[in-house]
């Protein structure tokens, strides 16, 4: 089952949003790491394109969503080097609360267009939200891992994946109950951002491992 003509236009307008506000993370993690323009680069695409091309293998979509819009290519290299010469000239210091703010934004955004995309497939509603997860936060663990962090969906204890499996759902839930799928789309997207969002603003977290003997 393929998408309605409308809404295979929102869905590349949602990734089209998704994957610069990952650029742009990945680009803000790279500047604070103080790499060169070739590193800058490719973190900002790892970030960018990393969760859905593992989706698009995954679900066997050709060709992938960066090379169907290959000017996404283009508008990431002009990105970085419009950054890189604004953060000079501008003198701002990126720092790793900065870089979490588009990428709230990517996230919530991804896990939808990853679901959505699942679920035209007919796929169970379990996989399509776990495509999703995976649409939204593969690209972030690429960029952390380059960057030789561990990657923030692991390490910082504030709702991440979880947000993203909730938006999933709440997508799933607004296709089930009639909803108008673009609608649907936009509230599971905003239901993901918001949560994470909510949670760096109030500093929510989840519990952490312990061994018995802390």
């Amino acid at each position: 089952m393929s998408n309605p003509p409308l809404l295979s236009l929102l869905l590349t307008v949602v990734e089209a949003l998704a994957t610069l506000a990952f650029a742009l993370s990945g680009l803000l993690e790279a500047a604070r790491k103080r790499l060169d323009a070739v590193g800058v680069c490719l973190v900002a695409g790892l970030a960018a394109f990393g969760g859905g091309t593992l989706r698009d293998v995954l679900l066997d979509r050709r060709p992938f969503f960066w090379v169907a819009h290959s000017e996404w290519l283009w508008a990431l290299l002009g990105l970085c080097a419009a950054a890189m010469f604004f953060l000079r000239a501008k003198h701002f210091a990126p720092t790793e609360r900065a870089m979490q703010w588009p990428d709230a934004l990517g996230l919530g955004l991804f896990s939808a267009s990853g679901t959505q995309l699942a679920l035209a497939q007919d796929l169970p509603g379990i996989v399509a939200v776990l495509m999703g997860v995976i649409t939204a936060t593969f690209g972030g663990v690429l960029r952390d891992i380059v960057c030789n962090e561990i990657p923030t969906a692991l390490r910082d204890h504030r709702p991440y994946a979880i947000c993203a499996f909730i938006g999933g759902w709440v997508l799933v839930l607004a296709q089930h109950l009639g909803v108008p799928p673009g609608l649907g789309l936009i509230t599971g997207a905003a239901c993901a951002t918001g949560l994470r969002v909510l949670a760096l603003v109030t500093g929510l977290t989840l519990p952490r491992w312990s061994s018995g003997h802390e």
